[in-house]
């Protein structure tokens, strides 16, 4: 998975756990999103998902369920 992510232009990807709820939190970074979504026909990602999938809330087909946040402060 490790590869396939770096392949696809992953760079900077950390995932979090909330012990106290279980929730999850990633920060990823990609310079190109149309090239990182390919990732999405690999079928190691798809057998990570399937993997993944009692961690974290998913879609009939092991997709993550996703929620894009908007930043609202970045200190350089």
């Amino acid at each position: 998975m490790k590869k396939t992510l770096k392949d696809h232009g992953a760079t900077n990807y950390s995932i979090f756990l909330n012990k106290e709820n279980g929730e999850l939190f990633a920060y990823l970074e990609v310079p190109n999103i149309n090239q990182y979504n390919q990732i999405a026909q690999t079928p190691i990602c798809k057998k990570w998902w399937k993997y993944m999938e009692p961690l974290m809330k998913t879609h009939p087909d092991y997709r993550p369920v996703t929620l894009d946040l908007k930043e609202v402060f970045h200190l350089d």
